[in-house]
């Protein structure tokens, strides 16, 4: 069996005014995934992501970090949803900047009740591919890994959305804990699948084999 490694990007420019760009911190990330998965010989037999610019700059990083430049299967049903366009739905009224620690958490509150309502059917966000399209469309990529990439290392870098939707559709869990794990997955975050035929099946869920050392203990984000 191969191995199928889910990259959650780097940290985003949560609250600008254009949240889908790397901070610096979130380069820095992504780069030293790459330096670990070189100090240990990791290579990939295919890379997929979505289409979105921090996928794409995440894995501009981890190919700067492993020196080498993987061709890449670029696929739309990786990309995130729109968090703005899920809030607006059901709270209107414009919020202010989330730049404190309850405006953060009032932010995500509104975001867990807009998710769950959205998968349930009951809100159609603006814009936005219903809950059951848009779980199709990870159930595709992961098609498509388990039917031409058995025995293959592969590399997939998305978002926490579509990452959690997949270990949602792999362990056959209830919506609200698809939600619970969406909130849980870290920046530049790995989560392991193993490969087979017939199905994938979970190995690790949110690993940071990459940040482990000391120096790199204020690295970890969620945003």
């Amino acid at each position: 069996m191969g191995t199928l490694y889910l990259v959650r990007h780097g940290q985003a420019s949560f609250g600008a005014d254009d949240y889908d760009q790397l901070s610096a911190r979130g380069r820095e990330q992504a780069v030293r995934l790459g330096e670990h998965w070189r100090e240990r010989g990791q290579v990939f037999d295919a890379v997929i992501t979505g289409t979105l610019r921090r996928h794409t700059q995440t894995l501009e990083g981890i190919a700067e970090g492993l020196q080498t430049t993987p061709e890449v299967l670029q696929m739309p049903g990786l990309n995130e949803y729109d968090s703005h366009a899920l809030i607006t739905a059901i709270h209107p009224q414009p919020l202010p900047k989330p730049d404190t620690p309850e405006l953060y958490r009032h932010h995500f509150r509104l975001l867990c009740d807009a998710l769950a309502q959205w998968m349930a059917g009951v809100i159609s966000p603006q814009g936005m591919p219903s809950w059951n399209e848009f779980s199709a469309g990870v159930r595709s990529a992961l098609d498509h890994v388990r039917q031409h990439h058995v025995g293959h290392n592969v590399l997939l870098v998305s978002s926490g959305g579509p990452i959690s939707t997949a270990v949602g559709q792999v362990l056959g869990t209830a919506p609200e804990v698809t939600i619970a794990l969406n909130m849980r997955i870290r920046n530049s975050a790995v989560t392991e699948f193993s490969i087979a035929p017939k199905r994938l099946m979970l190995q690790t869920f949110n690993t940071l084999p990459h940040l482990q050392a000391l120096e790199h203990a204020d690295w970890l984000t969620h945003a």
